[in-house]
């Protein structure tokens, strides 16, 4: 699967901007550290205004069979993403150059520095990540220098104002309506848990391949990547083959990272399991789920074929039935 220009839009208004703290690096966090063989950023400008576009450029420098994607953070705290650009390689030169070019906003005064991007990096060894470190930029004011004693500066949010309210009926019946809503829903879920826990007791579990199957078909029957729901249909068939896995080989396969979930099979010596297009599937949903890499409808489908072909593959035929036990007739005994 090729992976295409990612495209990520966070929209952060000033003020809950600086309300809020930096959210934790992006999904490439538990990958083992890559680092290029050169790295330059500059800001352009060095300085702006409050709210004003700037580009953040990020030039590296690293081996051709080695690919970057930019990881972006769900919160950049006092910056706004606006836009991203990703220059690919010239096809055929070793070392490889890729350019990454963030377009964003400031909305904070003063020197700031930028937050550090994190980059998903996909080698022959497997998924790694490289963190750029932050570079500093002056955000200056977009009010004029005597504006404080012209008394135009920044004023603060205004408490609340009381407004009167003639009749409170129409709240009251709006809230009757409500809470006859509320204690409706909440007697359908009583009854919709009391059937299920019904239907397990009574029901037994069917065997783990038939259910894998069948969570197959129902994914491959909703056609996510016709919605444009391609990352919904990895984390779905990615949920389906790790919990087979895990069950299939009695180990905890949904909290491993995909590194652990390799090391764990390759210690079980899985008989019949595909390794390296395991490998190559994991790699791919990865760039999917967390890099925001674009997938094509071929590929997917790729994608669902090999979650069967690995169903087939891992899991073991039914033992023959046992021999029924030979009657012997009565008859005279021989002397």
């Amino acid at each position: 699967m090729r992976a295409l220009t990612l495209c990520a839009f966070l929209v952060v208004s000033p003020l809950v901007a600086q309300a809020q703290a930096p959210a934790p690096a992006g999904a490439s966090a538990k990958l083992p550290e890559v680092e290029p063989s050169g790295m330059q950023a500059r800001v352009q400008p060095e300085r702006v205004l409050l709210g004003e576009p700037f580009v953040y450029e990020v030039v590296l420098t690293h081996p051709a069979d080695h690919r970057y994607e930019l990881d972006v953070p769900p919160d950049l705290g006092d910056f706004e993403l606006l836009s991203q650009e990703r220059t690919p390689p010239a096809a055929g030169k070793d070392p490889a150059v890729t350019v990454f070019r963030v377009r964003m906003s400031a909305f904070k005064l003063g020197m700031v520095t930028l937050p550090d991007l994190a980059f998903l990096v996909s080698t022959p060894e497997g998924p790694r990540r490289y963190v750029a470190p932050g570079r500093t930029l002056e955000v200056g004011s977009t009010l004029p220098e005597d504006a404080e004693a012209k008394g135009e500066d920044l004023r603060d949010i205004q408490p609340p104002t009381e407004v009167a309210v003639r009749s409170w009926t129409l709240v009251w019946a709006a809230l009757g309506v409500i809470a006859a809503a509320l204690l409706g829903y909440a007697a359908w879920r009583f009854f919709q848990k009391y059937r299920e826990r019904r239907r397990a007791a009574v029901a037994p579990p069917l065997p783990l391949d038939v259910r894998t199957r069948r969570a197959l078909d129902a994914l491959k029957s909703e056609n996510l990547p016709a919605q444009g729901r391609v990352k919904d249909f990895y984390f779905r068939l990615s949920e389906i083959l790790r919990g087979y896995l895990g069950e299939r080989y009695d180990f905890d396969a949904l909290e491993c990272t995909s590194s652990e979930l390799m090391a764990q099979l390759r210690r079980l010596k899985a008989p019949g399991l595909p390794e390296d297009g395991l490998m190559r599937f994991i790699s791919e949903s990865d760039l999917v789920k967390y890099a925001r890499a674009e997938s094509s409808p071929d590929s997917c489908r790729e994608a669902l074929t090999f979650g069967y072909s690995l169903l087939d593959q891992t899991w073991p035929p039914p033992p023959p039935p046992e021999a029924a036990p030979v009657s012997h007739a009565s008859g005279p005994r021989v002397p």
